[in-house]
């Protein structure tokens, strides 16, 4: 079964930069894409980008386009996010989680980790 840990998470001042690991094992040949995705207290969980491992391509919610970056480095099983240009209402637990691809529903994607926490002061 996939198992995901992120880490990297921490308080950063509004318009700093943070950048995300996402550290994978058990990722299966069904499995073909690496989603994160954040939890702001009292709100739903949000897709914020993704990337497939079957054609490297990716997707990003509108919010941050042109802000954060999706990459992968097969060597170390690990999928980052590079966040810039960070807003305080970003503030947030930031979790991965992978599925067959890129899909846009949150129930193709599981199990979920613990999360890192990312806090954006203003």
């Amino acid at each position: 079964e996939v198992q995901l840990v992120e880490s990297g998470g921490g308080l950063v001042q509004a318009g700093g930069s943070l950048k995300l690991s996402c550290v994978a094992s058990g990722f299966t040949s069904n499995d073909h894409a690496i989603g994160w995705f954040r939890q702001a207290p009292g709100r739903e969980r949000e897709r914020v980008s993704c990337i497939s491992t079957f054609d490297g391509s990716t997707q990003y919610a509108d919010s941050v386009k042109g802000r954060f970056t999706i990459s992968s480095d097969n060597a170390k099983n690990t999928v980052y996010l590079q966040m810039n240009s960070l807003k305080p209402e970003e503030t947030a637990v930031y979790y991965c989680a992978a599925a067959a691809k890129c899909v846009y529903g949150l129930a193709y994607f599981g199990p979920w980790g613990q999360g890192t926490q990312v806090t954006v002061s203003s």
